[in-house]
């Protein structure tokens, strides 16, 4: 199924790539012919094969930059009586093509044409022979720059036209790239020893486990509601932008925050105070008594959140805080959602991967403007009236010092469903790999298989210079090599149906051996563990009230110390 999904888009890839227009960012510099305030960069979209931009500002002239703004410059009545002798001319867009609208400066003797245009900057285009015509540069400037120029540096003003080079990479990748690779190995890995020692506790104990805490088993039923849910819901996004962007905030300031007190409840519970509890009470949640240090560590979670929420779109520091929120949010998420087979992760990672390709590649054939619905979604449409990002991406700030970095959205992102669809097919390994004591072969071949396929989307980001859908190749890239390493080593059939911890598994040795501690083993637990594992295993009963070293620990006051990761008031 992925390479008939490869195969279909690369026609249309290719059919994408002729369509296109050449365009370049670009940089004009305006300096004031008074003197007064430094010079300062404004972005523009140019057409190189109207004319070439010097890469280096020192070799751009400097000229005086005229206000035509008045004039569309259509026919030539709208030309001055002395023309554009030297001049770079501000007129604005509309009414007739570009190329009449060059071809008319380029007569009167301008050096240069810029358009100012209210709505989305496009590139200038126009046919071959047009181009060999023209040879001075046309570029689109937005009109909210028009006004800052003016305002800033007055009518007498001088502008240069230049295209600075910017390097392939931005440094802020390889943060995006240890965040990415970091939370999907400690996520999996997470999820795995915790599913092992809920096994290993209920093995011991012989009873039903606590329901509040339990990971949820993705059935093909649930995948495919899930799909359905994604795709409706994006195209929704799409259209009810504004209407729906601020319900996804909500969401994510309350899913981030119990994500944040899942991840720092076990290490709050190892902190020497707090252990008291909240008196006997009828309140909700609270009747259950949490640990104060516990109601301490809820409410500085979402005290984290709503700060967030408050100061989101605050560029300088803003992009911190909703980092460490996304990354508690997909270690609480790869915690919690659990793919019981291989067979499950095949079906969701192949299914995400046609979704991916789809609302990136395919969908500009199918939208008014031309514009990829996933890559519109996740940036925000250039015609929001809120001006408003979705926050279910880590995101890192540009570090190069590249003038076009003002053109370029500043920002680098990754979106949460790039960590998290990968992430649980690396949770899974790592279960797989204590259920047949692999030594963790099957973890750490997938953890290195996403960090290498996440590579891949960067350099792919670099070479085509557009938004690049990154399941394309980590869906393969963990897929293919968690299957090539079962096929070697003769596991494929188990790696295949496994169900994670079934309820015949044996116990590991080293697992016995940490719940049982120095204590000798009893005599009925000598004989049972010198049975072959694929022998049926009868358990002795267990005693009517739990062993010593079994129960909880108690604080001081007698009262079970143990918290669940949950929000606080859950159980006692």
């Amino acid at each position: 199924m992925a390479a008939t999904a490869t195969v279909a888009w690369l026609p249309a890839a290719i059919l994408l790539f002729v369509a296109q227009v050449a365009c370049e960012y670009g940089m004009v510099r305006v300096v004031s012919e008074m003197g007064g305030p430094k010079g300062k960069d404004y972005c523009i979209l140019y057409n190189p094969q109207w004319a070439h931009l010097p890469h280096d500002l020192s070799k751009a002239s400097l000229l005086q930059l005229r206000d035509w703004t008045a004039s569309m410059l259509c026919s030539p009545s709208d030309l001055p009586a002395k023309g554009f002798s030297n001049q770079i001319p501000l007129v604005t867009r509309g009414n007739c093509t570009f190329y009449e609208k060059v071809r008319l400066a380029q007569g009167s003797g301008a050096h240069g044409l810029l358009i100012v245009s209210k709505e989305t900057l496009v590139p200038p285009g126009g046919n071959k022979t047009q181009y060999e015509e023209i040879g001075i540069p046309v570029a689109l400037v937005s009109h909210k720059d028009m006004v800052d120029i003016f305002k800033s540096f007055g009518r007498a003003v001088r502008a240069a036209l230049y295209a600075p080079n910017e390097p392939l990479l931005d440094y802020n990748m390889v943060i995006i790239f240890i965040m990415a690779v970091g939370t999907v190995a400690l996520g999996g890995y997470w999820a795995g020893s915790r599913d092992v020692r809920k096994y290993m506790k209920h093995k011991r104990d012989d009873g039903p486990e606590k329901q509040e805490d339990e990971a949820v088993d993705v059935t093909p039923i649930m995948t495919c509601v899930f799909m359905v849910m994604c795709c409706s819901m994006l195209v929704l996004l799409y259209y009810f932008y504004d209407h729906l962007v601020y319900m996804i905030i909500g969401i994510f300031c309350l899913a981030s925050s119990t994500g944040l007190y899942s991840c720092l409840s076990p290490l709050v519970q190892r902190l020497p105070f707090g252990k008291c509890r909240v008196r006997d009470n009828n309140l909700p949640y609270f009747h259950k008594r949490p640990q104060v240090r516990m109601l301490l560590l809820a409410l500085f979670c979402v005290a984290v959140s709503v700060v967030w929420s408050i100061f989101r779109n605050e560029d300088q520091w803003a992009w911190i805080l909703q980092d460490a929120l996304g990354i508690a949010f997909c270690l609480y998420m790869l915690k919690t959602i659990r793919l019981p087979t291989f067979k499950a992760c095949t079906l969701l990672l192949l299914l995400l991967f046609i979704y991916d390709v789809f609302f990136v590649f395919i969908t500009p054939f199918l939208t008014k403007s031309g514009n990829s619905i996933m890559v519109e979604v996740a940036t925000g449409p250039m015609d929001s009236a809120t001006h408003e990002k979705l926050p279910m991406v880590l995101k890192v700030p540009r570090l190069n010092t590249s003038p076009l970095a003002l053109c370029d959205r500043p920002f680098s992102l990754l979106g949460f469903g790039d960590i998290l669809v990968p992430g649980l097919l690396v949770a899974y390994c790592h279960r797989f790999d204590i259920q047949v004591q692999s030594s963790r072969i099957y973890f750490v071949a997938c953890t290195i298989a996403y960090g290498i396929g996440l590579l891949v989307t960067f350099m792919a980001l670099a070479l085509m210079q557009r938004g690049q859908p990154a399941l394309l190749y980590l869906v393969p890239c963990t897929l293919m090599t968690s299957g090539a390493l079962a096929l070697w080593r003769r596991e494929l059939g188990m790696f295949w149906t496994g169900s994670g911890f079934a309820k015949d598994l044996p116990q590991p040795s080293w697992a016995l051996a940490t719940a049982q501690g120095p204590q000798p083993p009893k005599e009925s637990e000598a004989v049972l563990s010198q049975q072959p594992p694929g022998k049926a295993q009868v358990m002795p009963a267990m005693p009517a009230e739990q062993p010593p070293e079994l129960a909880e620990p108690k604080d001081g006051a007698g009262v079970s110390t143990q918290e669940p990761t949950g929000l606080p008031g859950a159980s006692a």
